[in-house]
């Protein structure tokens, strides 16, 4: 095998693999890393491409993965093929979406067709029956401990400020409001850098390992509302609407919940944009991925958006835009 990379989990893997394809043609490559401890390699065997995922076990489970993408694949949900897999290292053999991500692809001219695409594997995703799956519930401790990255790491330890009382008040009301919301199969980071558009551009959707059963809108909001990429607010509503239609016609929500809709969008959508914050602060300062920190201006956009628009959440609108440190990151 030809190996550009030399480590000592590399050349186990590589053993690994060499076991599954005993013969000479074989080369690997990186193909990417994500935010975790994880890694990919791109592995060609002839004329034959696949992934390999390399989960080193101290630190990354891949039983959620495997788990979860075998259900997803029941339902036809364009998730990865499992090869071959090798729990106790920590590594998978998976077929290869290539390497053009969601956000690659992007243009003003593709775009409505691709969301739309993407809106219709979400459907596919929510219509799944996870009851027998083990998925953690998306609860009250989840959600208030994911929004305590915001002070903690936002506030905090990137701001130097003094984290603000009104964030109880702020948490309740949207963990009340979140709470109201039909439940279903959340993949929790449904976005633009974890959909690829295949050679095929039918849309494959990676990074999956951390769903949940909760809110109908989560994913929704992250594929809408996308910390890596922005739209109009007119064309996001668009995109908004068509889920809407989709999700009636699937018997997803009622007619009458339909109209609950975007307060639903926004108060989710605020819940993740807290916590994010906290999530590209901490990627920074502990785990020293200091590019998340560009990304920080457009989240915090969207949480503003959200403020302004809902008096319940007056309080915490005038404690972001009366701090000059928060302001200066837009």
């Amino acid at each position: 095998m030809k190996n550009a990379i030399n480590d000592a989990r590399l050349n186990q893997l590589t053993t690994w693999v060499e076991k599954l394809f005993p013969d000479d043609h074989l080369n690997i490559t990186v193909a990417s890393s994500d935010a975790s401890f994880r890694r990919y390699f791109r592995l060609k065997q002839n004329e034959s491409s696949y992934i390999v995922m390399d989960a080193p076990p101290e630190h990354e489970d891949i039983s959620s993965f495997i788990k979860i993408d075998e259900f997803l694949a029941q339902y036809d949900v364009a998730v990865p093929h499992i090869y071959a897999k090798d729990e106790d290292n920590g590594y998978l053999l998976l077929s290869d979406f290539g390497d053009t991500s969601f956000l690659k692809s992007l243009t003003s001219a593709n775009a409505d067709n691709l969301y739309r695409k993407a809106i219709n594997e979400l459907i596919s995703m929510q219509k799944t029956h996870p009851a027998n799956t083990s998925l953690p519930d998306y609860d009250e401790t989840k959600l208030r401990d994911e929004m305590s990255l915001f002070p903690d790491w936002f506030l905090s330890r990137h701001l130097d400020l003094k984290v603000p009382k009104i964030l109880t008040a702020v948490y309740d009301f949207l963990i009340d409001e979140i709470q109201q919301q039909p439940s279903c199969f959340v993949h929790r980071d449904y976005h633009s850098r974890n959909l690829m558009v295949c050679a095929d551009n039918t849309l494959g959707i990676i990074d999956f390992q951390d769903a949940v059963f909760g809110p109908i809108t989560y994913d929704l909001v992250s594929l809408l509302k996308d910390c890596y990429i922005q739209w109009p607010a007119e064309q996001q509503q668009n995109w908004l609407n068509y889920y809407k239609e989709q999700a009636i016609n699937n018997k997803l929500i009622t007619q009458s919940q339909g109209k609950d809709l975007q307060r639903w969008f926004d108060l989710t959508g605020l819940q993740r944009h807290l916590k994010v914050l906290g999530i590209f602060c901490r990627l920074n300062y502990r785990d020293g991925k200091a590019n998340y920190l560009n990304d920080l201006p457009l989240t915090l956009h969207y949480v503003l958006e959200v403020c302004e628009r809902y008096k319940e959440l007056e309080a915490l609108y005038e404690f972001l835009t009366f701090t000059p440190k928060i302001m200066a990151i837009k």
